[in-house]
């Protein structure tokens, strides 16, 4: 069994992450919400106050208090089609 070199093994981490690099530009980040800018000042004010951690587990849950008043059963997650 050969073993990588020093140099070797540092080829192949930059490559490495070169690679992944490229994965992740590849994939578009699609936003769900469209947050006014006066709102994601607010959110950032309360995640470095309260935590990041909190303040994801507070908006997931009034989000999802307020999803589930709408009728979302027979929406078909395969269609590309978008409402606004």
């Amino acid at each position: 069994m050969m073993k990588a070199t020093e140099l070797e093994s540092k080829r192949f981490d930059k490559a490495l992450d070169e690679i992944l690099d490229l994965f992740n530009n590849l994939e578009s980040d699609t936003q769900i919400i469209d947050f006014s800018e006066e709102v994601f000042t607010n959110i950032e004010r309360a995640k470095k106050k309260y935590g990041t951690k909190m303040v994801d587990e507070k908006i997931n849950t009034v989000v999802g208090e307020m999803l589930s008043w709408l009728e979302l059963e027979d929406v078909d997650m395969d269609e590309e089609e978008e409402r606004q």
